[in-house]
């Protein structure tokens, strides 16, 4: 019985090692079958991975250049340092190479060691090395292994950073890029798609510990270079634009930067776009204001974080697209194309301006900027004297419909789509959105009509502007004219683009001339430049509320205006946010000046002839001979068929020195001295103060003082107008008979 019972006792145990087994066997043969069949995929590519090591290889970002070529912006080569840590051997190595590197790179020795006791085969070091830093590696890591024999185990992985090429030159248009080279601003975000390129792939076999592999193994596809842009931007006349947008902000210390965009009206396309006090590409990150980065390291540590990107985000703002504000008078040359296309106003259509004007019964009085008024006005007068009461009995005439008609038709209801982020919407008497006309008021249409309550971007006004003198064709703004890849094939390019038709050609043309009358006599005569028939229109506007929703007691000064007048090539904005009122803030003071010094640089540079009227020709200035050298008699007679005067210093027969100079620009009837002995006792004098002078006072004290006088910024026949700067500052020593240029300017009371 016994036997028997262990017998079975033995078989049972059997059977269950057996059943055990068949079930081992049977999880383990479906657990094969499920990873040859469902897992079979993601097996074979963790399996490569293990054996391959990929590297990216960094693509070549595309270049920027202007529209003449100029390079503005280009990725330069660079290079990461890769350590191998598993291909160095001795403690000995790890040191001297830690050491060695940690003195080129200026990185803690501790931490390059550490990465080197790694057993894998890519450890990055430093990134973005310049070319010169990796060759002085090169040059360590040829002597560690000639004197000690040990090699450096150090790849060098070509990458690129970006580099501008005139710093803070226009770098609101242009933008910036972030660590990774990806656009974060500018045309560097907008065509970043174009730009960046297709990153390649460095593929190399490796074993377990992550070394390589004792055979051959190397696939490499190329990175694809990005695509080159071309700017509709130019670099002499950017430069300009900032120049003279920089000396405004400067000398009326304006609050909130300010700005200046050029359009050339026929295409659209944008020649300059300055916005200042902005920052500087190659070091985006960094607060360009100084004063402003100062102020924030001396806040409370907790502080310091919001204070620091509200700096950040207020100087990588785009004024001209982001911002919206109140265009004030430059918007009547809006109103004046409305009521001509509409036949409300003729030749002999009058308005009487007595100093106020109540738009409607039971409204309060709206004052004119002249309180004793303008009297009877006709349209032309009327712009020229930049008349509320004129302009808001106009948009009476308009009415609500057409008004907000010819506000959508000139572009200021949607963005302009120009190639540029962050373009905001206009906001239409409190509505964000001006689809309709439901919240505006009559009220709103009386302020309207000269260009308050409402806001709208710089580029909606200068493409407006456009529009007006080009015939008539609202275009869309561009600042990228042509894309191209790297063998210089054009791959797409920016056309000019007409939206739509706003005033007849004929409207336009007589805009056009009115805008000129007010540049030569008119409240624009400040933006006046002689030759040139420009034509402008001056704005200042109160801002009512800032960017932070509190009230305002601030301006926006600006003027707005084209060249030539009687057939435009050129439209330029000129835009001020909050001038010191101490100082001055009206547009015709603060924003004219700017206008007029930029066309007088940018319309030779642009090749647009001259015409002069007749008034202007008797008064142009004249040159000065080299009469060194010539007998006295000679000289007398070459000045006087220069039209010019003479004196003679000295008993000699012979010219021995002249003033002004050879070649120096001196007005008409102007005197030149001729000294005819060496080293004569020259009596010097003292320039006088020509401030705030009109141009008689001058003509009378320059002849008191032995003085030429060359004037700037006003028509000749104006009697308005005062010395705003002279070039020689008043107290310095001169030669008798020097040339003074002075500048005159307006009255500043013109809005």
């Amino acid at each position: 019985m016994a036997k028997r019972g262990t017998t079975a006792k033995l078989w049972v145990r059997s059977a269950l090692v057996m059943a055990l087994i068949i079930i081992g066997l049977i999880f383990v043969s479906a657990r094969l079958l499920y990873l040859q069949t469902f897992m079979a995929e993601e097996l074979e590519q963790k399996a490569v991975e293990q054996q391959l090591s990929d590297t990216t290889i960094s693509a070549r970002r595309g270049s920027i250049y202007d529209r003449n070529g100029k390079l503005l912006a280009q990725s330069v080569t660079v290079w990461n340092i890769v350590l191998e840590p598993a291909n160095i051997k001795t403690e000995d190595a790890r040191s001297k190479i830690s050491a060695g590197l940690s003195k080129i790179l200026g990185i803690d020795e501790a931490e390059i060691y550490n990465k080197s006791t790694k057993h894998n085969f890519y450890e990055v070091v430093a990134r973005k090395v310049p070319t010169d830093v990796k060759d002085k590696i090169i040059a360590f890591g040829e002597k560690l292994y000639e004197d000690e024999g040990i090699p450096l185990s150090v790849k060098y992985i070509e990458d690129y950073k970006r580099y501008y090429t005139n710093d803070n030159f226009a770098a609101d248009v242009i933008g910036f890029v972030g660590a990774d080279s990806q656009g974060l601003s500018g045309v560097e975000y907008q065509y970043d798609e174009y730009l960046k390129g297709k990153p390649g792939r460095l593929v190399v076999a490796r074993n377990a510990i992550g070394n390589e592999m004792p055979f051959p193994y190397e696939q490499k596809i190329d990175a694809t270079d990005g695509y080159n842009l071309t700017l509709s931007i130019d670099e002499n006349i950017q430069k300009v634009m900032e120049k003279y947008v920089r000396e405004t902000i400067k000398e009326f210390n304006v609050g909130n930067r300010g700005c200046a965009i050029m359009i050339n009206v026929k295409t659209g396309g944008i020649l300059g776009f300055a916005c200042e006090e902005s920052f500087d590409p190659n070091e985006p990150f960094e607060i360009a204001d100084k004063a402003l980065a100062q102020k924030i390291d001396a806040m409370p540590e907790k502080e310091q974080s919001k204070a620091y990107t509200d700096a950040l985000n207020k100087q990588w703002r785009n004024k001209g697209v982001s911002d919206t504000y109140i265009p004030g008078s430059v918007f009547k040359m809006v109103m004046a194309s409305a009521v001509l296309s509409e036949g409300l106003i003729k030749e002999d259509t009058r308005f009487e301006c007595a100093g106020s004007y109540a738009p409607f019964e039971g409204a309060p009085m709206i004052d004119c900027w002249q309180s004793s008024g303008h009297g009877t006005e006709t349209l032309e007068q009327a712009l020229c004297n930049s008349c509320n009461p004129a302009f808001m009995q106009m948009g009476f005439m308009l009415g609500r419909e057409k008004y907000y008609e010819y506000y959508v038709a000139f572009g200021f209801s949607d963005k302009t789509g120009i190639d540029l982020p962050g373009e905001s919407d206009d906001i239409f008497f409190g509505n964000t959105s001006a689809t309709a006309i439901h919240g505006m008021d009559l009220t709103d249409l009386a302020v309207g009509s000269f260009g308050q309550n409402f806001k709208i971007t710089p580029i909606q006004m200068i493409s407006a502007c456009a529009a007006i003198a080009n015939g008539g064709n609202l275009m869309r703004p561009y600042v990228v004219s042509q894309i191209s890849d790297s063998k210089g094939n054009v791959v797409k390019t920016n056309e000019p683009f007409v939206k739509h038709q706003v005033i007849s050609e004929s409207v336009s043309k007589q805009v056009c001339k009115m805008l000129q009358t007010n540049a030569i006599s008119g409240g624009g005569k400040n933006g006046y430049v002689a030759g040139y028939r420009v034509g402008g229109k001056t704005g200042t506007s109160e801002k009512t509320v800032n960017e932070d929703g509190t009230l305002s007691d601030d301006y926006i000064a600006s003027y707005c205006g084209i060249a030539p007048a009687d057939d435009p090539q050129v439209a330029l904005l000129c835009y001020f946010d909050a001038p010191d009122k101490k100082i001055n803030y009206y547009g015709t003071t603060v924003a004219a000046p700017c206008f007029r010094n930029i066309m007088s640089d940018v319309l030779p540079y642009l090749g647009i002839e001259k015409v002069y009227t007749e008034a202007e020709i008797k008064e142009l200035d004249t040159m000065t001979g080299a009469y060194v050298d010539m007998t006295v008699e000679e000289a007398e007679i070459k000045i006087k068929n220069s039209s010019l005067n003479f004196k003679v210093e000295g008993k000699g027969k012979k010219v021995v020195g002249q003033n002004p100079s050879a070649y120096s620009a001196i007005p008409k009837e102007g005197t030149v001295i001729l000294y005819t002995e060496e080293d004569m006792n020259i009596e010097k004098i003292t320039v006088p103060d020509f401030s705030n002078l009109s141009l008689a006072e001058v003509n009378n004290l320059a002849a008191e003082y032995d003085l030429n006088i060359c004037i700037e910024g006003i028509n000749v026949n104006d009697s308005g107008s005062y010395v705003k700067k002279q070039d020689i500052p008043a107290g310095e020593k001169v030669e008798p008979y020097t040339v003074i240029t002075l500048t005159f300017n307006q009255d500043n009371s013109i809005m």
